[in-house]
């Protein structure tokens, strides 16, 4: 195998380059806008079959006529999901898999950021219940279809926000401590990376391998509560990180890169439960050029114990 080298300026298109994806299927959540778009877009040029998600179905209808224009391929369907009510995840599961026995590669894209304090009817604060529990549960109900298609791979789309908190598991949805809005995203990509750590320990010696990942600061509706104070937060934040001192904002194409290197690329085959940022495998010793992983957020008991009480708050059991 010829290793290809990416860094922060490597587009979807160009890590997809040569690799043919005919018959292969892909579903990608939070895909009416931004990175799940692009996403999806890339995948389906490359001749997948895709499954998009949203919330607005009328919007990522018309996200799926463009690409279906765009790539000159139909096999792209548009189902109805909110992540943060379990009722929906589970009704759209059901769904998918009567449509589709086997599942390739599921990109769990959609997410929320730094919102007003909110929560779910099950008293749930809705970035957690968002970000990582409505993920958490779609996983375990497309795990067989993700077993029949093996190999197959599960990207979680993480953030360098982790590094705003590990996950407090004494206090996960702000019931006893003050809310702060960037501590609860904090915790909640904390908690997409213990996802694919665990459930990569789980299914990777049956053909599932998972993977977390940090995609750059990209300007998307992800951002769309936040303020100025917020912004001039996480420039001064990437000036400190960056040595030419300059904040460097990626691109949508270049953004969507690396949940699609960790979805297809080969140089990952017999991998898994990894950190990737700028299309490299990156972790608590940063990639070239990257940021790196919290130690926390990479923790097998930690990872272990966050699908525990994950169970226990949707009330289901995953033998995997």
């Amino acid at each position: 195998m010829t290793f290809r080298n990416f860094d922060r300026t490597a587009t979807a298109d160009a890590v997809l380059a040569g690799i043919d994806l005919a018959g292969r299927l892909a579903l990608v959540t939070g895909a009416s806008s931004g990175l799940g778009a692009e996403s999806a877009r890339a995948l389906a040029a490359h001749g997948a079959e895709v499954v998009m998600t949203g919330r607005d179905v009328a919007k990522t209808e018309a996200a799926a006529a463009a690409i279906r224009s765009a790539t000159g391929n139909p096999r792209i369907s548009v189902l109805e999901l909110h992540l943060e009510v379990p009722a929906s995840v589970r009704a759209f599961a059901k769904e998918f898999l009567s449509r589709h026995r086997k599942l390739d590669l599921l990109v769990a894209n959609a997410g929320v950021m730094a919102c007003p304090l909110a929560r779910t009817a099950e008293g749930w604060e809705l970035q957690l219940a968002t970000n990582h529990i409505g993920h958490f549960l779609l996983g375990g109900l497309l795990a067989p279809a993700l077993l029949a298609a093996a190999p197959a791979r599960v990207v979680a789309v993480s953030s360098a926000g982790h590094t705003f908190s590990p996950v407090v598991f004494d206090d996960l949805h702000f019931e006893r401590r003050p809310y702060d809005k960037w501590s609860a995203y904090g915790q909640s990509k904390t908690a997409n990376i213990l996802f694919a750590v665990e459930l990569d320990r789980r299914l990777a010696a049956r053909g599932v391998r998972a993977f977390a990942i940090h995609p750059g600061m990209i300007a998307t509706e992800l951002g769309r509560h936040l303020t100025p104070e917020d912004l001039a937060m996480l420039g001064a934040r990437a000036k400190q990180r960056e040595a030419s001192g300059q904040t460097s904002f990626k691109t949508v194409p270049q953004g969507a890169a690396t949940q699609l290197f960790a979805a297809t690329a080969p140089e990952l085959e017999g991998k898994g439960g990894l950190y990737l940022e700028d299309s490299q495998i990156s972790g608590t010793t940063p990639c070239p050029g990257g940021i790196g992983c919290a130690p926390y957020a990479l923790d097998p008991e930690a990872a272990r114990r966050l699908w525990e009480v994950s169970e226990a708050a949707v009330g289901e059991r995953f033998a995997l």
